[in-house]
């Protein structure tokens, strides 16, 4: 392989260099600008069509283009966010490579000044189950989360063939800031850079270009590149940092993730209109004999790079040394708008910043639909036999898809910092804003957070499937009162350079897109992963197109409910949408009963979905109903069993289908949602569904009894014992791993 090749660089993108500087780059040069001009660095299949996202909104603060997005929750408090991938480095060393995924979105909020109080994880794992990868996984992110002192409160997990080899992490994270003290990554000529944190190891050299490039059976020689986190340093550096701003000391804040040092300070001074001279020698060291290569493309954790006056330099040095962190001014802003690295006394990079930065290539691949599109919509699920019910109900609620998280979650602290309100494993996680910027403020602000990201349904149609993904999210906070104010945005896919994934990724775009673009709801903030693809004895595979979204919204009023049934005598309805013909297509059902994937993902009625958005909360604004619950995977029949597990009550579920009943009870169409309310309301419930132009329909009513039973037809084909279902269900993944 020739020498560019080894930096991630083509032979076009090494002679453009070339004709760009005049001269061959030298060592130290290619490797700063193939890191920067990574995949992973510089969106360069994907920028072209992220335009499509609308990033704008009466209170959006900071849209995409920085290091996480800002919405202004009131005139007093701010929200910072983001999600971001950790994909390859988590199935090389499962542990570190989550752990430091984990680590990496806590300093892009901080970067803009913010306060990290929440996270939220999206994991996608292969079958049969590698038990390595997935303990790895979790504990690599409960071990960061629990010891930064930073609750999990929200996320997903989910399990396919394709994501064997190639794990999903995606991990978020949510910060408050006062309204008006946002930082960016900015500063201006004559500012010093302050680099503080940890000391600067060999670990994660090169990460970023690892991280766009596709795997082989050689992904184990990886690992020098996957680098290794400390939360209590971390913590430290949180603290420092957020005491720095509050003492005026900071102009500008960039974190050393992608590329080290090389990224932070070419994009910062890119962003700024500078130049940026570097003094490697003054880089706090852990290793011997590091080289300048070394120390500038190092993606050891724990490290911020900070603009500020030379006075304040010295301000810094005292917070630095208080909170026992590495501190030294590294470098300078310059007015030239060249990037200099100096290696005692002698330069050794000396690049235009606008090359490393601004001038990466953006291509714009040929794309086209793969075949097996066809193959799967042409598809009819009438011609399935009918399966037996029981049997059905009890592979579907146990397929490691639909059956309780908790064995992940439960080894995450969800509570530390007193905000969670609503805990993991409803619709979304509701936390309590209690920081108080003055006094008289009230403090009594929700906020609610989702994830989403139905791979196989993306698999089966991007398009639709992206218009599915954001109607479910916005539909989860419905469920619990909130209104959304924004989405960020992880787009994981397989490689580009093969137009049939380039194809996922477009249409998936354009269906977040104009879903996002009709309710009104901003794409804040995101991350692209992409080259998600496994070379294995010559088979390829490239995994489901994986977008996963975040969702964050408020709760006015401090009116929320949460999905489990009540009380013994509430009526239970289903609301929303309610269609004569209900698609399995992509349903846990098909796939685990069946053994398919395919059919025509359904359409949503985006006008109803929002309806129905609109509904809920007016719903829960007047105590109408007690509560809610959307239906998802695993179809109506999961979404009542979920509504009764934990609270031991039972239902009697009493339908009237003429239709197939299986496609009744697991089809996973959108726009639906169940209910449940007082008896003495229920009349006036469903006069508000009518007057939105939505569907009702009472299922059945409450149970003291802990029973489930189901009639059709006034026909008795199911009674179950709730706490039987409920420990089957609980038990699946625990005893899987």
């Amino acid at each position: 392989m020739e020498t560019y090749g080894l930096f991630g660089l083509s032979k076009e993108e090494y002679e453009r260099i070339v004709e760009r500087l005049g001269r061959e780059p030298n060592h130290v040069e290619l490797g700063i600008l193939g890191a920067l001009w990574s995949e992973h660095c510089s969106y360069k299949s994907s920028r072209v069509h992220l335009r499509r996202f609308p990033t704008k909104a009466q209170w959006v603060v900071q849209g995409p283009g920085e290091n996480a997005g800002v919405v202004a929750l009131d005139d007093e408090v701010w929200l910072a966010f983001k999600v971001e991938s950790h994909n390859h480095p988590s199935y090389i060393e499962p542990f570190h490579g989550a752990a430091t995924g984990v680590g990496g979105i806590i300093r892009d909020v901080l970067s803009m000044g913010a306060r990290p109080i929440a996270l939220a994880d999206s994991l996608r794992f292969g079958l049969p189950a590698d038990k390595r990868v997935v303990r790895g996984v979790v504990r690599g992110i409960s071990f960061y989360g629990n010891c930064i002192g930073i609750p999990t409160v929200a996320g997903e997990t989910y399990f396919e063939e394709c994501y064997r080899t190639n794990p999903l992490v995606n991990a978020f994270c949510l910060g408050i800031i006062p309204a008006g003290r946002m930082l960016r990554a900015r500063g201006k000529p004559g500012h010093v850079l302050f680099l503080i944190g940890s000391a600067t190891g060999r670990d994660g050299v090169h990460g970023a270009v690892m991280a766009s490039a596709e795997f082989d059976q050689k992904a184990q020689e990886k690992l020098p590149n996957v680098q290794v986190g400390d939360p209590y340093f971390g913590k430290k550096l949180i603290e420092a940092v957020l005491k720095a701003i509050e003492e005026g000391i900071v102009e500008g804040l960039q974190d050393l993730g992608a590329a080290g040092l090389a990224g932070a300070s070419s994009e910062l001074a890119s962003k700024s209109e500078c130049g940026v001279e570097l003094f490697l020698d003054r880089v706090p060291l852990r290793e011997e004999g590091m080289t300048p290569f070394e120390i500038l493309l190092s993606e050891s954790q724990e490290r911020m790079l900070i603009a500020t006056t030379e006075e304040k330099a010295q301000e810094l040095k005292r917070l630095a040394d208080y909170y026992h962190l590495e501190g030294e001014v590294v470098g300078k802003l310059t007015e030239d708008k060249v990037f200099i690295a100096f290696y005692k006394g002698e330069p050794v990079a000396e690049l235009p910043v606008s090359l490393i930065v601004s001038e990466a290539p953006v291509y714009e691949k040929p794309y086209e639909e793969p075949e097996y599109i066809k193959r799967v919509k042409g598809f009819d699920q009438k011609s399935l036999p009918e399966p037996d019910l029981k049997e059905a109900l009890l592979k579907v609620l146990t397929s490691l898809n639909v059956c309780s998280k908790e064995w992940v979650y439960s080894q995450y602290d969800h509570q530390v910092g007193t905000n969670t309100v609503l805990k993991p494993g409803g619709d979304a996680a509701i936390l309590r804003v209690k920081w108080v910027v003055r006094p008289e403020v009230s403090s009594e602000r929700l906020i609610a957070i989702t994830c989403e990201g139905n791979g196989r349904i993306f698999y089966l149609d991007p398009y639709e499937g992206g218009r599915y993904a954001v109607s479910e999210a916005l539909r989860n906070l419905a469920c619990v009162g909130a209104k959304p104010l924004g989405i960020t945005d992880c787009l994981n896919f397989g490689n580009p350079d093969r137009p049939q994934i380039m194809w996922q990724l477009i249409k998936a775009i354009e269906g977040i897109s104009d879903a996002c673009q009709f309710f009104g709801v901003p794409v804040v903030s995101g991350n692209v992963s992409l080259y998600n693809e496994t070379v294995e004895a010559q088979e390829i595979r490239n995994i489901y197109p994986t977008p996963i979204l975040v969702a964050v919204g408020k709760i006015e009023n401090r009116k929320f409910v949460d999905h489990r049934f009540k009380e013994e005598g509430h009526l239970v309805f289903l609301i929303g949408d309610i269609r004569k013909e209900l698609s399995v297509a992509g349903s846990e059902y098909l796939k685990v009963v069946h053994g398919r994937v395919e059919g025509s993902v359904p359409a949503v009625n985006l006008e109803k979905e929002k309806a129905l958005h609109e509904l809920l909360i007016e719903l829960i604004d007047k105590d109408l109903i007690r509560s809610a619950h959307d239906v998802s995977v695993g179809g109506l029949i999961v979404c009542l069993l979920e509504c009764l597990f934990g609270t031991k009550l039972g239902l009697e579920l009493s339908l009237y289908v003429e239709e197939r009943l299986d496609f009744f009870l697991f089809s996973e169409n959108p726009t639906l949602v169940v209910v449940s309310t007082d008896r003495e309301r229920a009349q006036e419930l469903k006069e508000m569904v009518e007057a939105k132009g939505l569907n009702w329909l009472l299922l059945g009513r409450v149970l003291k009894e802990n029973l489930f039973v189901l009639k059709n037809n006034e026909e008795k084909l199911l009674e179950e014992k709730v706490k039987s279902l409920e420990e089957l269900w609980k038990k699946a993944l625990e005893n899987m791993l």
